[in-house]
C-alpha cells in the first residue's frame, strides 16, 4: 500500500528562489490557478446569456449567488452587502479546492485546502480584515469586544484574558477545522483504496466489501467538501457580524 501521506507532498514544477526565499511554482500553486480559472470560466459562461428563463448552468450560478447573499443577509444584515464579493470569492475558492482535490487530475492533482499553511493564510486574511473593519467602524470602542457589556468591573481580570484568547484563536480554529477535515478524509480514502487493491487482487469477493465501503466514504467526502466550504464561509460571516455590530 502506498504511503497515504505521500499525496500531500509539495512538488515544485518551476523552482525559483529569491533572496533565499523559496517561491517555486508547485502542484499546490497549479491547483490554485486551475481553481481560479475554472471559477472564472464557470461564472462567465453561466451568466453570459442573461436569459429570463435560466438554463442549467445559469441556474447553478444563481443558486450559488443567492445562497451566499442569503448567508450574508441572515448573519450580517444589510450592512454586509458591500462585502459580498469577498465572501462569495472565499466560498468558491474553498469549494473548488475541496472538490477538485477529490478528482484524479494527472500531474498537478492536489488538495490545497489540506495544507494548514493555505487554510491559515485564508483565515488570517479574514481575521485581519474583520479586525480592521471593527476598528474602522467603532474606533477604540471596538475594544469593548473584550469585556461584555453589563459585566461587573471586578470580573475584568478574568473575562478580558478569556475574551482575548477566544478572539485571537479564531484564525487558528478556522484554519485547523478545514485543514483537519480535508486531510483526514483523504487519508481514509487512500487507506481504503489500498485495501481494495490488495484484497481484490487475490480474493474477488472479500475485495467487494472494502470497495463498497470506499464508494460510501467517497460520497461522504464529497459531502464534507461542500460542508466545510459552507462552515468556513459562515464562520467568516459571523466574525464579520461581530466586527460590524459588536455584541
Amino acid at each position: 500500500m502506498a504511503n497515504p501521506i505521500e499525496q500531500f507532498k509539495i512538488q515544485p514544477f518551476v523552482p525559483l528562489k529569491v533572496g533565499g526565499l523559496d517561491i517555486s511554482f508547485t502542484n499546490s500553486s497549479a491547483m490554485m490557478v486551475l481553481s481560479v480559472c475554472l471559477i472564472t470560466l464557470f461564472l462567465t459562461l453561466s451568466v453570459r446569456s442573461r436569459a429570463l428563463v435560466p438554463g442549467r448552468w445559469q441556474s447553478m450560478a444563481e443558486i450559488f449567488y443567492e445562497f451566499i447573499a442569503g448567508m450574508l443577509r441572515d448573519n450580517v444584515g444589510a450592512e454586509g452587502r458591500k462585502y459580498f464579493p469577498f465572501i462569495f470569492s472565499l466560498f468558491m475558492f474553498v469549494l473548488f479546492g475541496n472538490l477538485l482535490g477529490m478528482l484524479p487530475i494527472p500531474v498537478i492533482g492536489f488538495t490545497y485546502t489540506s495544507h494548514v499553511i493555505v487554510t491559515f493564510a485564508m483565515a488570517l486574511v479574514v481575521f485581519v480584515g474583520v479586525t480592521v473593519i471593527g476598528f474602522a467602524r467603532h474606533g477604540t470602542h471596538y475594544l469593548r469586544m473584550f469585556f461584555p457589556h453589563g459585566a461587573p468591573i471586578a470580573t475584568a481580570v478574568i473575562l478580558i484574558p478569556i475574551e482575548l484568547i477566544s478572539y485571537f484563536s479564531r484564525p487558528f480554529s478556522l484554519a485547523v477545522r478545514l485543514f483537519a477535515n480535508m486531510t483526514v478524509g483523504h487519508i481514509i480514502l487512500k487507506v481504503m483504496g489500498g485495501f481494495v487493491v490488495s484484497l481484490g487482487a487475490f480474493y474477488i469477493v472479500p475485495g467487494i466489501v472494502p470497495f463498497a465501503f470506499l464508494g460510501a466514504i467517497t460520497v461522504l467526502e464529497f459531502g464534507i467538501a461542500l460542508l466545510q466550504a459552507y462552515v468556513f464561509t459562515i464562520l467568516s460571516c459571523i466574525y464579520l457580524h461581530d466586527a460590524i455590530h459588536m455584541h
